[in-house]
C-alpha cells in the first residue's frame, strides 16, 4: 500500500496519534468530551450573541465570529479523528485530504487576524472611549470581518493548491492525525523548495504581523490603563481585556512553542502532539474563557436561562 506511484495515489493513511487500540478507546472517549463541550460553547456563544440585546456591540460582534471559526476549525479535523480512533485503517481520499487542508489553513488564518481585530477593538475602548461609537462603525466591523475571511480563504486556497500540486509517488502515510502540510510536503517526491519556501514566507507573515498588531495594540493599552488614577478604573478597564489576554497567550503560546523549537529537538511527532492541543483544546476553552471571565456575557445567559424558566413554568 505505501509503494505506489502518483496516478494510483487515490488516499492517505493517517498514522494518528497511537498504534495502541486500548488507547485509542480511551482517546476517543477524550476527545468527544472535549468535540462536544467545544461544540455548545461556541455554538451557545454565538446564539447567545445574537439574542441578547445588550451584547449586539463591536466587541461581542468579533467575539461570536471568532466562536465561529474555532468551530469550524475543529469541525474540520476533530470529526474525522473521533471516526479513526474506532477504524483499522485510518484511511482519507485524497480530495477530502486537500478539503481538510485548505479547511484548516483558511480557518487558523482567520483566528489569527480576529485575535488582531479584537486587540485594536480593546485599543479603540480602552483608549479613545468617547469616539468608541464613532471610530467603530457597523460598516467598519463588518469590513473587517469580511477582509479577515477573504484572505484566510485565500491564502487556504494558495497553499492548497500548491501542497497538492506536488508529485506523491512514494509512501502515502501521513505521520499526523488529520492531513497537514508539513507531512504531506515530507511525503511529495517532487521538488518542495518552492512549498517550503511559500510555506515559511506566508507562515511566518501571517503569524509575525498578527502578532505585531497585538502587541502594539496591548501597548497603547497599558499606557492608557497606567493613566487611569482610580484603582477601580483600572481594574474595570483590565477585566475588559483579561478574556482576550487569555485567548492570545493560549494560541500564540502553542504556535510559538512549535516554531521556536531548536531544529534538534523539533519533530513531526511534536508537532503532532502540540496539534492537538490548539486543534482540539483552544476551541473548547475560548468559550468558557469568554463565559466565566466576562460579566455581560455571566448576565446575559442568566437572563436567558430566567426567561426559559418561566416560559417552562
Amino acid at each position: 500500500m505505501t509503494e505506489v506511484n502518483q496516478s494510483s495515489v487515490s488516499e492517505f493513511i493517517l498514522l494518528g496519534l497511537t498504534d495502541t487500540p486500548e488507547l485509542e478507546v480511551i482517546l476517543f472517549g477524550v476527545f468527544l468530551v472535549i468535540y462536544l463541550a467545544s461544540v455548545v460553547g461556541n455554538l451557545g456563544l454565538i446564539v447567545l450573541i445574537q439574542i441578547s440585546a445588550q451584547l449586539h456591540t463591536p466587541m461581542y460582534f468579533f467575539l461570536g465570529h471568532l466562536a465561529f471559526v474555532d468551530f469550524c476549525y475543529t469541525s474540520s479535523v476533530t470529526p474525522n479523528t473521533l471516526v479513526n480512533f474506532l477504524r483499522e485503517v485510518k484511511s482519507i481520499k485524497f480530495y477530502a485530504c486537500a478539503v481538510q487542508v485548505c479547511c484548516f489553513i483558511t480557518f487558523v488564518v482567520c483566528e489569527m487576524y480576529l485575535l488582531s481585530v479584537m486587540a485594536y477593538d480593546r485599543y479603540v475602548a480602552i483608549c479613545n472611549p468617547l469616539l468608541y461609537v464613532i471610530l467603530m462603525p457597523r460598516r467598519l466591523c463588518v469590513g473587517m470581518i469580511a477582509s479577515t475571511y477573504i484572505y484566510g480563504v485565500t491564502v487556504g486556497l494558495a497553499q492548497t493548491v500548491v501542497t497538492f500540486n506536488l508529485s506523491f509517488c512514494g509512501s502515502n502515510l501521513i505521520n499526523h492525525f488529520y492531513c497537514d502540510d508539513v507531512p504531506l510536503i515530507a511525503l511529495a517526491c517532487s521538488d518542495t523548495h518552492i512549498k517550503d519556501l511559500m510555506l515559511l514566507i506566508i507562515a511566518g507573515f501571517n503569524t509575525l504581523c498578527s502578532l505585531a498588531i497585538v502587541v502594539i495594540s496591548y501597548v497603547f493599552i497599558l499606557f492608557a490603563i497606567l493613566r487611569i488614577r482610580s484603582t477601580e478604573g483600572r481594574q474595570k478597564a483590565f477585566s475588559t481585556c483579561a478574556s482576550h489576554l487569555a485567548s492570545i497567550m493560549i494560541f500564540y503560546g502553542t504556535i510559538l512553542f512549535m516554531y521556536l523549537q531548536p531544529k534538534s529537538s523539533h519533530s513531526l511527532d511534536t508537532d503532532k502532539f502540540a496539534s492537538v492541543f490548539y486543534v482540539v483544546v483552544i476551541p473548547m476553552l475560548n468559550p468558557l474563557i469568554y463565559s466565566l471571565r466576562n460579566q455581560e456575557v455571566k448576565q446575559a445567559l442568566k437572563r436567558i436561562t430566567e426567561k426559559l424558566c418561566l416560559a417552562i413554568k
